[in-house]
């Protein structure tokens, strides 16, 4: 893809560590004075986190160096650039570790893996 994919992702800034009834709203609200918003996305299945993508990717480099370990929505919140990859890219719960996962691991995780990863045993 083209450089204005980077450019995207330059402008969007991942929030961490939020409560499980975090709003658009108040996310928006901690976000809004350092710049344009054209989205915030607030994540409801796994709660805990958001995106917030700004129009420049100055203000987000700006909101991230203001707001990173700062209470947002009550609770002191991870505030970093979003680097582009998906959970599974990087080791994450869906099919990251010995061939689990497979067909979308929508059983909730390493817990209920009958058969399983012998290694640990």
């Amino acid at each position: 893809m083209s450089s204005h994919r980077g450019d995207f992702l330059d402008c969007k800034v991942y929030v961490g560590g939020l409560p499980a009834d975090a709003t658009s709203q108040e996310v928006e609200d901690a976000f809004h004075r350092y710049g344009r918003i054209r989205k915030v996305w607030v994540a409801r299945r796994p709660p805990g986190f958001a995106f917030v993508e700004f129009e420049d990717n100055r203000d987000a480099e700006d909101a991230v160096r203001a707001l990173d370990g700062n209470r947002i929505c009550g609770v002191r919140a991870r505030v970093e650039l979003s680097h582009g990859r998906r959970r599974n890219e990087d080791g994450g719960y869906r099919g990251g570790r010995g061939g689990r996962g497979r067909g979308g691991d929508r059983g909730g995780g390493y817990g209920g893996d009958r058969g399983g990863d012998r290694r640990y045993s």
